[in-house]
């Protein structure tokens, strides 16, 4: 079927569903439904079909009766399960503010990430428990685990906990499978009351203790494609080496403009580079340049779809899984300084308030002069006695120039309320063998933070730029959050001796949160706790507010190497700027855009997950050698089950509640626990002494005790 008949086909079933949903529809029978339509006979069969594919998606329901009626009329809906190590889960649905809790006995044989139709049971405020009443599709196609045999059968023991089942495998389904084998699993048969859910084995990743299968385990676990099929392969050999004088007619020519790249020492995927010239006015002129992918991504070629589907790039702590091949990524969409590249580039002339007064967004070609580093370019701005200054004496008052307006940025977006969030990711140093042998914080650096405000400079102006356009775009949306968290924060950081003054619709509150703590122990624990109050950013087709950006347009242009929604947006920008921008490309886009938006959100949160999980087993691996040592920390979090304990170089583990033989008293609200023998009372952000007693490298958990 071509685009018009996907396009009829989804009309059709607009108005179907809209029928069922009309408020004056009573549940009716399929003929019935087609009678009142006035569908042809001959077209019986497309209303069926439709009729089959909405169930499917949990949106109506077939009664007892046989009757056709919407699933919110019987106050059902559809939506994803999320399970939990202990049986128990949440439901989010389309449309509703807060996720659903599903008791353990009311999951009705759903697993984790299934998508079901459940059903309200009980309503206590904004807060729902709810039950499962069918299993529309499972969300996980494979499961990855450790194998262990027991007789002639055996059961394969997840990696992911949100499954809290192991996974019985029959005999002569295990593929021969070992004790200790990490194992890829289909379920073949669902859990049922009191029995596991069974599968079978589909592949062999190799042994517990052989090198890179644990990395590999979470690769497969969070279906992260590894390799590029021949297919995408064989279309990007087709894509040159080196831009053609065809490449660059209609461009602006800025080779002759002095510009550098910024980036990590080993960073290989060039895709923005910046200029800054100090005007006779006393504005600054400052150019972003961003690798043109677009010019090469050709839409619904293989490798846009390939693109599409992965969403992102995904970082893992000894390996980067890309979005595009090596060829496109290291080679001619990366600005490798002395090469001719081509480039979208937005130029703006910013004031001394640092307002952009007058802006440009255009095509070009340019030659970058040096790829730079974060390192070498703090040094030259913070050290007098630079080792560099001789080698990059020609751009020094240029790097000079972009510390001052990077100053200038920073200040205008304080004072509108942005949130500065510092940084405190773990940076975790692997020896050849992929073995960890330190864990250090990332640093960031005048030179980091140069970069970081030239980008949201850029981000902001061609989403405000397209905004008043009203041309189809992706936006990159952060809501405000919710009252009840925010109401949350301020109890919690009232014991330590902070105030969160305003409300939760402002950012200011938050940055001035985080001035009081900046500088003082407890620092990095205010940051976490302020950013688990908080939303998670994502992509919409309509504009909305950037909360902790403080920002009233937003988006991403600036990664269109390593994120999807940039290289659509630079799709989007190019027919705008070329004049192909008709109504049915427009129209079209109306239609992809809201889809392709919430991919990119999901693919986003797995790559997120899946690099959160290797970092966890790369640090429960550094801390297992360690079993016995004692340790200074703080309390980072109290729960039902435990006290969280960080240790300075950003290691979490936790001090069991279960297993301690003194009484206690909680307070989860305060994130308080008083001993009841000893007397000792802990909460948030106080410092602890404890030891390492135990490391699991299958749940990736640490276990403390108090050492006092």
């Amino acid at each position: 079927m071509n685009e018009d008949g996907f396009n009829i086909y989804d009309d059709r079933k607009k108005k179907v569903f809209g029928f069922i949903c009309d408020e004056d529809y009573k549940p009716m029978r399929l003929k019935d439904i087609a009678l009142i339509m006035q569908v042809p006979r001959e077209e019986m069969y497309i209303l069926s079909d439709i009729v089959s594919e909405l169930e499917k998606e949990g949106k109506i329901v077939l009664t007892k009766k046989g009757k056709i009626a919407s699933a919110e009329s019987l106050d059902q809906y559809a939506g994803e399960f999320r399970g939990t190590g202990r049986g128990f889960g949440f439901v989010s649905a389309e449309g509703m503010a807060e996720d659903v809790f599903i008791p353990a006995n009311a999951t009705n044989g759903a697993m984790h990430r299934d998508k079901v139709i459940f059903r309200i049971v009980s309503r206590n405020g904004r807060h729902a428990e709810g039950e499962i009443m069918k299993v529309l599709s499972h969300g996980v196609r494979h499961i990855v685990g450790t194998y262990q045999r027991v007789k002639s059968f055996g059961f394969v023991v997840p990696d992911d906990k949100k499954f809290c089942d192991d996974i019985y495998i029959p005999s002569g389904c295990s593929m021969g499978a070992v004790d200790g084998h990490k194992v890829l699993v289909s379920i073949t048969k669902p859990p049922e009351k009191k029995n596991n859910p069974e599968g079978r084995v589909t592949e062999i990743l190799g042994h517990i203790n052989d090198p890179g299968v644990d990395i590999l385990s979470i690769i497969m676990q969070y279906d992260l494609p590894l390799e590029f099929s021949e297919k995408v392969m064989q279309y990007t050999q087709l894509i040159p080496e080196s831009i053609s004088a065809e490449d660059m007619a209609d461009r602006e020519d800025f080779r002759k403009t002095p510009m550098v790249t910024i980036d990590g020492e080993d960073a290989k995927d060039l895709d923005d580079a910046v200029s800054v010239e100090r005007l006779e006015n006393g504005n600054y002129r400052l150019g972003v340049y961003i690798a043109d992918v677009s010019h090469y991504v050709k839409e619904r070629s293989p490798l846009d779809k390939e693109a599409h589907k992965r969403g992102t790039s995904v970082y893992l702590v000894d390996r980067v899984i890309p979005m595009l091949p090596h060829r496109l990524s290291n080679g001619i969409c990366s600005l490798n300084a002395g090469e001719d590249r081509l480039c979208l580039c937005c130029i703006m002339d910013i004031d001394a308030k640092g307002d952009v007064i007058a802006h440009d967004i255009k095509k070009a070609v340019i030659n970058v002069d040096r790829r730079m580093s974060y390192t070498v370019v703090n040094d030259l701005l913070t050290n007098e006695g630079s080792e560099y200054k001789d080698e990059y004496a020609e751009l020094l008052p240029m790097f000079k120039d972009m510390e001052a307006l990077r100053n200038i940025l920073l200040n205008k977006r304080k004072k509108r309320g942005a949130i500065d969030f510092e940084s405190e990711e773990a940076k975790i140093i692997l020896d050849d063998e992929g073995k960890p042998v330190d864990i250090v914080k990332r640093e960031s650096n005048v030179a980091t933070s140069i970069i970081e405000e030239f980008m949201i400079a850029a981000n902001e102006t061609v989403a405000e730029h397209f905004y008043w356009l009203e041309i189809p775009f992706v936006y990159r949306t952060h809501d405000t959050p919710d009252e009840e968290k925010y109401e949350k924060l301020r109890l919690l950081v009232s014991p330590l001796g902070y105030a969160l003054k305003g409300n939760s619709k402002h950012p200011k509150s938050y940055q001035q949160l985080l001035e009081q703590a900046k500088g003082t122990p407890e620092e990095m624990l205010i940051h976490r706790l302020a950013l688990r109050s908080m939303k998670q950013a994502r992509y919409t087709a309509e504009s909305g507010r950037h909360f902790g950006l403080a920002s009233e347009y937003y988006c991403h242009f600036t990664s269109p190497i390593r994120r999807y929604p940039d290289l659509q947006i630079h799709r989007i920008i190019s027919e705008y700027l070329a004049g192909t921008l008709d109504e049915s490309r427009m129209e079209h886009y109306k239609k992809i855009l809201p889809d392709t938006a919430a991919l990119c959100s999901a693919n986003e949160r797995r790559a997120e997950e899946a690099e959160r999980d290797t970092d966890k087993y790369k640090i429960a691996e550094f801390m297992q050698h360690k079993v016995g040592e004692e340790f200074e920390g703080f309390v980072s979090g109290i729960t039902a089950w435990g006290i969280y304990v960080e240790l300075p170089n950003t290691v979490e583990g936790m001090i069991s509640l279960r297993d301690t033989e003194d009484t206690f008293t909680l307070d989860e609200e305060k994130m308080c626990c008083t001993f009841e023998h000893t007397g000792r009372s802990y909460t948030i952000g106080d410092s602890v002494k404890v030891k390492l007693v135990n490391v699991s490298l299958e749940s990736r958990t640490i276990d403390f005790e108090f050492a006092e």
